[in-house]
This record gives structure tokens, sequence and C-alpha cells, in this order.
């Protein structure tokens, strides 16, 4: 039961990091899409992505790997700083999907810096994870804990 839930949460973070990623791009590609006169297509393309892939894809992955933990019992420091990590990329998620809704608002001109910087910071905060899962480095207690 382990490694099918194991299967499940990597076949689901590659879904979910796939469309976040895929995202700021769309997203600031809606000042294109207004000089073809379909901003609202643009526009909807990204919020499908987001609501109808990466949205569904972040559940599952959340899910499957907290059930992962949960079954191999796995209770080590490294773990603590990934679920952070991963908490930051579900708030960059979140970040992701008012930017969709600012595009629809003003078009994409305006928020293109915002997607330069929400794509860096998804690159960064998806690094940091892998690194940490594959490496699962030492974390020593921090001395007011037990």
């Amino acid at each position: 039961m382990l490694v099918w839930m194991l299967v499940v949460h990597i076949i689901a973070l590659l879904f979910w990091a796939a469309a976040l990623l895929y995202l700021p791009p769309l997203i600031a590609a809606g000042r294109r899409a207004e000089l073809m006169d379909s901003p609202r297509h643009q526009a909807s393309l990204a919020r499908f992505v987001c609501t109808h892939i990466a949205t569904p894809a972040a559940l599952a992955a959340i899910v499957s790997g907290t059930a992962v933990f949960l079954l191999g019992r796995i209770v080590e420091p490294w773990l603590i700083v990934k679920l952070s990590l991963v908490a930051a990329l579900v708030v960059s998620h979140t970040l992701t999907a008012l930017l969709i809704l600012r595009t629809e608002d003003v078009g994409g001109e305006a928020v293109r810096p915002w997607c330069w910087l929400l794509g860096g910071l998804l690159c960064i905060l998806m690094t940091a994870i892998v690194w940490t899962v594959l490496a699962k480095p030492e974390i020593e207690a921090l001395p007011w804990t037990l």
C-alpha cells in the first residue's frame, strides 16, 4: 500500500509542478492575446489549467503525501523542512490563482513582472523540495526542543 501511495504522490507532484510552471508564462501571454482580440480566451485557459489541473493535482499530492508519511511512520526533522517548503508552494499556488484573476481585470501587460517573480519563486521552491527529499539533510534538534 505504501508503494502505491508513493507512486500516486509522485505522479500528482509531477502534474502539479508542471501546471504551476506553465501558468506564469501563460498568464504573461495575456497581452499577446489582447492584441489578437481574444483576452478572455487566454484568461479562461489559464483559469482552466489552474482549476482543473493544478488544484486537483495539488490536493492529490498533499493527501497522498500525508498518507505516505503516516503509513511509513516517517517522523524526521527533514520532513518538517519539506512540509514548510510545500506550505510555501501552496501559498505560491494561491498567488498564481490571484494573478489569474488580476489578469482578467487589467490584462497581461500589467502583471508580467509578477509572472517573472512568481516563476522564479516556483523554480526555487521546487528545487528546494526535491533537494530536501533526496538529500534528507541531518538537522540537529533545536536547543529548546526535546
